[in-house]
């Protein structure tokens, strides 16, 4: 199509202002996460239903996930602006009734809406950037969008920890409203695009058909292993729904006239090889995030706030290595920037196994570093790759695919991490005589509590702690097993970079 691409205006649309709207978009979407962890305790003593507590957060990254790919391929139908502003309305709908909420299943609902309106927010905000910046300036850019997540993930904790001290959890919530407002406002005066007018078709049931697979897969990997037996007749049935779904959606793909996912950009290598490293990263990614704090606090018997800084680390190197990638991209191209973002995730996770107790927190930020900025290098130059490698009408789809294969990484990983920890803490205690004392995997969550921890003899404190540390040292084995494969994908990213524009 050349210069008549169906794309945003220079001329109309203001850039500087629809980044930093953009930006503001993504912070939104991105500071929940973190905010809402931190006042999860307030919640539950005030709601009551912890058996519930993990259900807050996959509930959102569920329907999260599931609308992401769907909220890319309606942008390139109709436009990045009003998906966008439809995706940010659902969500302060969400967050507002997230507020209210009376009991944990109440939140639970609206949780979901939440999460449903936030699967717009990333890809199209993110599409937007390569819309309107030119090849040589998206590299640049994209480094800016990455530095939203370093600035969530550090202010995200102390925002909520305010809130939740000064006001009432609640606010956790209805923080996003001023920002949703202005967000829209910004998108709505600064974005102007041309979109061709055209009868679209959309393609109803191939939405439908992904939805009730990826759910079903989903809940799954969230539910089976941790309150459903991997055997039982639920865990069968929806794995089972998940697989008939898929085979019926890449049929009804096949057919349609403007399918909901374009297979024949999954041919393209480097898209195909940006994916499979987003999914595998993904999973390193979850491990770290969601086990290193029970180390640094239940065997290193540190503080939260040192549990928090080790994971921090990696929001610091994040950030720092997209800016750093922006320019790498122009002097070196994407496959070796990608190269080095492998290396150093791999010199991440040797930290991680090689962690001890005795090692201390530092260690543990070292590595958390090391993973962020391998994170950061390849993160940035898969995004640019694949924006520069399609056109514009399939650009939002692509960047959602991108973005959905490291969500589905992040559910995966949870559940297969979460397994190897619990059946390795079970085998260990069964090894050291753990029944003489009446322990469970439950037992230790009496390490995060320091109270409840200085209670322990001397003997059980040691089995505990033990125990955590041989499950862990397992858990990023697994890691690293990732973080290997991670580069060997990498390794296979063609030379010569194709370009659509």
């Amino acid at each position: 199509m050349g210069q008549a691409e169906q794309r945003t205006t220079r001329k109309e649309t203001k850039r500087p202002y629809v980044l930093a709207t953009v930006m503001l978009a993504m912070f939104m979407g991105a500071v929940e996460g973190t905010i809402v962890s931190t006042a999860m305790p307030a919640i539950v003593g005030d709601l009551g239903g912890f058996a519930l507590y993990s259900w807050v957060f996959s509930a959102y990254l569920l329907m999260n996930a599931v609308t992401v790919l769907i909220y890319g391929k309606l942008s390139d139908l109709f436009g990045r602006k009003p998906i966008l502003t439809v995706g940010i309305i659902v969500f302060l709908i969400g967050s507002i009734l997230s507020g209210t909420a009376e009991t944990m299943e109440m939140l639970i609902l609206y949780r979901f809406i939440q999460g449903f309106g936030a699967g717009a927010v990333m890809p199209i905000a993110t599409t937007i950037v390569g819309d309107i910046y030119s090849k040589e300036e998206r590299a640049k850019v994209q480094g800016y969008l990455s530095s939203v997540w370093g600035i969530s993930a550090v202010s995200g904790p102390a925002l909520g920890g305010l809130l939740v001290e000064y006001a009432s959890w609640r606010y956790v919530f209805w923080i996003n409203v001023p920002l949703g407002i202005l967000a829209i406002a910004g998108l709505w005066l600064y974005l102007h695009e041309n979109i061709e007018k055209k009868k679209h078709k959309v393609d109803y049931p191939g939405a439908i058909l992904l939805t009730i697979s990826i759910s079903s897969l989903m809940i799954v990997l969230v539910e089976a292993g941790a309150n459903w037996a991997w055997t039982s007749p639920k865990t069968i049935g929806l794995i089972s729904l998940s697989v008939i779904g898929f085979i019926f959606f890449i049929l009804q793909e096949k057919r349609a006239e403007e399918p909901m996912m374009p297979f024949n950009i999954w041919r393209e290598q480097s898209i195909f090889i940006a994916n499979m490293t987003s999914l595998t990263t993904g999973v390193m990614l979850i491990g770290i995030s969601s086990f290193l704090p029970a180390f640094v606090q239940g065997v290193m018997e540190r503080s939260p706030i040192v549990a928090g800084f080790t994971l921090t680390a990696m929001s610091i190197g994040w950030p720092i290595a997209s800016a750093a990638s922006g320019r790498l991209l122009l002097s070196i191209g994407y496959r070796k920037t990608s190269v080095f973002g492998g290396v150093f995730l791999i010199l991440g996770s040797i930290l991680f196994v090689t962690l001890t107790p005795e090692a201390g927190p530092l260690w543990a930020a070292a590595g958390s570093f090391f993973v962020g900025v391998g994170m950061g290098l390849t993160s940035t130059a898969f995004i640019v790759s694949i924006q520069n490698t399609v056109a514009w009408q399939q650009r939002g789809i692509a960047t959602a695919a991108n973005m959905f294969m490291r969500n589905l990484g992040n559910t995966v990983g949870a559940a297969l991490l979460g397994g190897v920890l619990n059946s390795s803490i079970l085998s260990y205690m069964k090894k050291h005589g753990a029944e003489d004392h009446d322990l469970s995997i439950d037992a230790a969550n009496v390490l995060l509590n320091e109270a409840e921890r200085q209670k322990l003899s001397v003997g059980m404190k040691t089995i505990l702690q033990d125990a955590l540390t041989n499950a862990l040292h397992s858990v990023y084995i697994v890691v690293f097993i990732f973080a290997v494969i991670s580069l060997l994908f990498i390794l296979f990213l063609p030379k010569e970079e194709k370009t659509a524009d």
